[in-house]
């Protein structure tokens, strides 16, 4: 781990998986049926997994095409948030809790781009891909906590069109060229407009 990432790694608030269960929670329970917000919870719990799949495999060629599928869900539900989200969030108020999703999302990007330079089974990667999730689930947590929530208070029409423009710039790279197929689980955080997105808990 590089002097930067103990920096960023000490000054993180460790709020712990209950913290974390109870803002999910919250999150759900405010999100509409497949709206944007849904959309969001469904990436967050499929990159959980994801993360955890990069840490569990066993052999550098299975743990790299695992990162890479990390790596395809984790920057298409970036883009999406810094093309619609933020700018939402900068547009009705909120300007430090979206210019502070750029700032952390920057530094997620960062971070990952590094990992392949490292060996994908040796214990630096290891350790950075630590910092990462760490980093991502605080991300995470403040989005759910509060930041987002903020946005469930405009009206209708924003709602939707907020829906409509988070799927949108999604799929433009993850289905970019259509050279990815993932498999997003029950969840569906692809989901596709008239699908159901099932609430689920912190895995």
């Amino acid at each position: 781990m590089s002097l930067l990432d103990k920096v960023v790694a000490a000054v993180t608030p460790p709020e712990g998986a209950e913290k974390r269960r109870a803002a999910r929670q919250k999150a759900w329970a405010a999100a509409g049926q497949n709206d944007w917000l849904a959309q969001i919870l469904g990436h967050h719990e499929q990159i959980e997994g994801l993360f955890s799949a990069v840490r569990a495999a066993q052999e550098a060629t299975t743990r790299q095409e695992a990162l890479r599928e990390l790596a395809v869900v984790l920057t298409g539900h970036a883009n999406a948030e810094e093309a619609v989200i933020y700018p939402a969030l900068v547009h009705f108020h909120h300007k430090i809790h979206g210019m502070a999703g750029y700032t952390e999302q920057a530094g997620a990007k960062a971070n990952m781009g590094e990992l392949e330079y490292l060996d994908p089974m040796s214990s630096d990667f290891l350790d950075k891909l630590e910092h990462i999730r760490g980093a991502v689930a605080h991300h995470m947590y403040e989005e759910e906590s509060d930041r987002f929530l903020d946005l469930k208070q405009i009206s209708p029409a924003d709602q939707a069109r907020l829906t409509a423009r988070y799927m949108e710039e999604f799929h433009r790279y993850v289905n970019a060229g259509e050279e990815s197929e993932l498999e997003f689980g029950t969840a569906r955080p692809n989901a596709v407009e008239g699908d159901t997105l099932t609430p689920g808990g912190v895995r």
